[in-house]
């Protein structure tokens, strides 16, 4: 059964060694999982707005893909019911692209005869995530004056959906 590991196996953010190249024998990282964040750009794209409401990250964390598409899922939903499809733009600002490995381990009676431990313990690409510092924008929504409130609580409620402290900024679009 495939599951999930938990977050805090892969929270902090390291710099691992997940070489990627074109040329099969140079590359370390064998297969690259596509990204589960299905759209980057949402709403009415070419329209000016007057405010920019945007979602901060206030720790380096990873973030894992499936969750971004989660809060991305939940925050268009809500951007949708109360400006309708033209009354925001709306972008994710990070792509994940650090590959989350892990080395799996058998258990029972006669695993210690069918793997390698430690001894080669690079791991599986399992996953991927975005990689964020401190005070990054992970979310906007361009809005005018009178969405203001509806694109703070869409982003409120993605924030439940991500595993880090983040906070809210308001701007005005100066053209």
């Amino acid at each position: 059964m495939a599951t999930l590991r938990k977050f805090k196996c892969y929270r902090n953010v390291t710099r691992a060694y997940t070489r990627k190249s074109k040329y099969k024998p140079k590359a370390y990282v064998k297969t690259f999982p596509n990204s589960r964040l299905v759209r980057f750009h949402m709403g009415d794209v070419h329209k000016q707005f007057s405010h920019r409401v945007d979602l901060v990250s206030k720790e380096r964390v990873q973030v894992r893909d499936n969750a971004l598409e989660s809060a991305r899922q939940v925050s268009n939903r809500r951007l949708e019911k109360a400006l309708g499809r033209n009354g925001y733009y709306f972008s994710i600002l990070v792509y994940p692209h650090h590959a989350l490995r892990e080395n799996k381990m058998l258990v029972g009676a006669g695993a210690d005869r069918m793997q390698t431990g430690m001894q080669q313990a690079f791991g599986k690409v399992i996953g991927i995530a975005a990689q964020l510092r401190r005070e990054q924008c992970v979310f906007t929504v361009h809005v005018n004056e009178n969405g203001i409130e509806a694109a703070k609580d869409a982003l409120k409620h993605a924030n439940h959906r991500l595993p880090f402290r983040s906070s809210i900024k308001i701007s005005e679009v100066k053209d």
